[in-house]
């Protein structure tokens, strides 16, 4: 339940704190006072689109947030904190900040939160029926998903549509393998010559890199030869000038010396290291040289390799590094095409038994279908009758599906059919000429489906069109519906207006420079005065005060539900 709304800086509304109680509250004013204001505030705080547009002119920000009683909410919502890991103790609270730059930010419980997650916590708490929801009755979807909320059968309609998820996600593999297996023999003969041809090659990991490496040094062993037989010279073979001749007469020196300071001996030490060190040096240059020997035999091999390897990797389209990971893919896939059979039989099998468990979950969900739409067509029936569409019969058609292939709402199409006069035959909704009828159809079904829900509930000027005795009955069955809950109502009339358990006037207000948006909740005698002007236009006659008097006191007592209070904050 709504408890509490403060809306700063959105629309022409500058500040404003309401607090709101069960039972049915009416907000009225002149037209273009803001009443449906309010509304798109609770629409923008339920995760609705905004831009800067509705940021009060001046203003840097928009703010709406409202504060919601969950102690007695639904098992959905509570099941949806806990998913969300968002704690609550008994009051969630959500705020919605617009920016003049059309940046937008949302909280739940003052934990930032996506718009996501607003739409789908709005969806359970807050239920918004606009003046023009008659036009959505029309579509075939809109008329499911009534009837599904009405019987209570979301979640059963939700299995259906998993279990042909699983059934169109196992078909189409079936599907692809049947198209693999058709196509297998031509396919296997493909996979075995090119499976031949890479097995032949024989080709190991890192195989090209070395022969790559092997092949650039093969063509330069004449400049490797030579550098390296440098090198030799230059470390031990040369008699005066080689390095390691310079370092034995070093050493030879400091062994002198070091017997007259030992404090050379540490320098003899790394000398003589050095020594050693070049030594090895020239015997692994030696063998070097002794095994560089052109082998042309060898080259020749070393080049046909690596051609034989890159023709064979262009003619797969991959890196010739690839070609081992290619010769196991296709060995995988030849493998997978020589059990094709057997595969495809156990997804057919797989794909009969999802398709069982699709219809055995549809054929439930017919059924309660078939119960819920008798329920409704009945209550509907009723509602036409006090709405004054005397000897009007509504109802709702559900035939089955001739397509073969199951749908994911199920085995069933639903046509809301109605008459408005008696002894007319049913037509399809969309077929309603009146559009009047159809703004009394559009509240019938409203409140009916509505009567069964646990949100809050709020009606934008759903009366429009409609007025005398059958606005009185229209303003009665929404009071009916605030005493099982809590309903919301912008209205025009005053006979939907007396009907309130709590009245709050919207009034703009405007110095010449700027325009702003209040709202008060009415004492008794202001009711009196608001019902008077919503009578007789601009006069208030004693008259229209006399007949608002007498509308009050017709109503239901209002001390029977809590009252509403709110109040304007600058």
């Amino acid at each position: 339940m709504l408890t509490s709304l403060q809306i700063r800086d959105f629309a022409i509304i500058d500040a404003v704190e309401i607090e709101w109680r069960p039972g049915l509250t009416v907000l009225t004013g002149e037209t273009g006072a803001g009443k449906s204001i309010v509304v798109d505030a609770l629409q923008l705080l339920a995760g609705g689109r905004a831009g800067a547009e509705v940021v009060r002119h001046g203003a840097e920000r928009a703010e709406v947030s409202a504060t919601f009683d969950v102690v007695q909410g639904p098992r959905e919502l509570k099941r949806w904190l806990e998913e969300q890991a968002i704690s609550c103790e008994g009051e969630l609270a959500i705020r919605r900040v617009v920016g003049s730059d059309g940046r937008t930010r949302a909280y739940l419980n003052g934990q930032a939160a996506p718009v996501q997650l607003l739409r789908e916590v709005g969806h359970i708490l807050i239920d918004i029926h606009g003046q023009h929801e008659f036009q959505s009755l029309v579509r075939a979807s809109s008329q499911r998903e009534l009837l599904d909320g009405y019987g209570r059968l979301e979640s059963l309609a939700a299995q259906v549509g998993i279990a042909h998820r699983v059934w169109l996600e196992i078909l189409n593999q079936t599907l692809a393998l049947e198209g693999r297996v058709h196509e297998r023999d031509s396919r296997i003969e493909l996979l075995q010559h090119h499976a031949r041809e890479l097995q032949a090659l024989q080709l190991t990991e890192n195989e090209f890199e070395e022969l790559t490496q092997e092949s650039a040094r093969l063509a330069n062993h004449g400049r490797l030869a030579a550098g390296a037989q440098a090198a030799l010279l230059q470390l031990f073979e040369e008699d005066d000038g080689s390095a390691h001749a310079s370092v034995s007469r070093a050493l030879q020196a400091l062994k002198n010396l070091s017997s007259l300071d030992a404090g050379l001996t540490s320098a003899a030490t790394l000398v003589e290291e050095a020594g050693i060190q070049i030594r090895e040096a020239a015997r692994e240059l030696q063998h070097y040289l002794d095994g560089l020997d052109v082998d042309t035999g060898r080259q020749d091999f070393v080049e046909g390799r690596l051609a034989a390897i890159e023709e064979l990797a262009r003619k797969h389209r991959v890196t010739p590094r690839e070609l081992p990971e290619r010769t196991r893919t296709l060995g995988e896939e030849l493998e997978a095409l020589e059990h094709a059979e057997t595969d495809l039989a156990g997804l057919r099998k797989d794909q009969a038994a999802a398709l069982a468990s699709y219809r055995t979950l549809a054929q439930q969900l017919s059924a309660r279908r078939s119960t819920a739409a008798r329920q409704l067509a009945k209550d509907i029936t009723l509602r036409m009758q006090l709405l004054g569409m005397t000897g009007g019969r509504f109802q709702v058609e559900i035939t089955p599906l001739t397509e073969a292939e199951p749908a994911v709402h199920g085995l069933d199409q639903i046509e809301f059919r109605v008459t408005a006069n008696p002894g007319q035959p049913l037509r399809p909704l969309a077929k309603v000429a009146s559009g009047g009828e159809l703004s009394r159809l559009s509240l019938a079904v409203q409140v009916s489906c509505a009567a069964r829900d646990a949100r809050c509930m709020i009606f934008d000027e759903v009366d429009a069109g409609i007025g005398g005795a059958v606005a009185e009955i229209v303003g009665r069955e929404l009071r009916a519906l605030g005493e099982r809950g809590q309903v919301i109502c912008v209205t025009h009339l005053p006979q939907v207006a007396s009907q309130g358990h709590q009245h709050l006037r919207v009034t703009k207000l405007s110095d010449g420079r700027t325009t702003r948006t209040q709202l008060a909740q009415l004492s008794p005698a202001e009711r009196i005065d608001e019902l008077a002007r919503m009578l007789g236009g601009v006069e208030v006659t004693a008259k229209a005060r006399e007949h608002a008097g007498e509308m009050l006191r017709a109503a239901a007592p209002a001390a029977s539900t809590p009252s509403t209070a709110a109040k304007r904050r600058s």
